[in-house]
C-alpha cells in the first residue's frame, strides 16, 4: 500500500488574503515569482483583515528595484496614523539576480509584470507576481468554451 503524498509544509501554511481574478482572465501567465512587500505596521494589520484590492495593480522595475503600483490597502480603522495613502507605491523585496532576470524578460514590449495574489506565511506578507502576456478577445472566448465543456463533462460523469 502506497503512503499518501505529503503536502509541502510551505504550501500548507499559506493563508491567501487576496486574488487578482481579472489577471487570470485577461492574461496568459508565463512565469510566477514570489516577493516580499515593504509595508507600514498599520498596513499589515489591514491586510490581516483582508482589506486589500489588487485590481488594476501592476509592477515595474525602476533603478534596479521592483515597485508595486495601485495596490489598494484600506486604512486600518484602529490606527493612529491616518495619513498613509492607500494606493501608494510599495517596494517589493526580491533578490537582485531575480530582478535582473525579470528585467531581461521585460524588454519584450508585450510582457507585463502583474500581481496574482497576496498571502501570508509565518506572519510575513508575500505577493505572487506573474510575467504575463495579454489575451485577445478570441482567446477569452475559447477559455469560456473550455470551461463550459469541463462543466458539462463533470455533470455527465456525475449521472453515471
Amino acid at each position: 500500500m502506497k503512503k499518501p503524498k505529503k503536502k509541502n509544509s510551505y504550501e500548507e501554511n499559506k493563508m491567501i488574503i487576496a486574488l487578482n481574478k481579472k489577471a487570470f482572465r485577461d492574461f496568459f501567465i508565463l512565469n510566477t515569482y514570489e516577493a516580499g512587500i515593504a509595508l507600514e505596521g498599520c498596513e499589515v494589520k489591514s491586510i490581516r483583515d483582508h482589506r486589500v484590492n489588487l485590481r488594476d495593480s501592476y509592477s515595474r522595475i525602476r533603478d534596479s528595484q521592483l515597485f508595486l503600483y495601485n495596490m489598494h490597502i484600506s486604512p486600518y480603522s484602529k490606527s493612529r496614523i491616518g495619513d498613509i495613502n492607500p494606493t501608494r507605491t510599495r517596494r517589493l523585496l526580491m533578490h537582485r539576480r531575480e530582478i535582473d532576470k525579470i528585467e531581461g524578460k521585460l524588454t519584450d514590449r508585450s510582457l507585463t509584470l502583474v500581481p496574482l495574489r497576496v498571502y501570508m506565511i509565518k506572519n510575513r506578507v508575500k505577493i505572487e507576481l506573474a510575467l504575463v502576456k495579454g489575451k485577445a478577445g478570441r482567446d477569452k472566448r475559447q477559455d469560456i468554451q473550455e470551461r463550459e465543456h469541463k462543466i458539462e463533462m463533470k455533470r455527465a460523469l456525475k449521472k453515471y
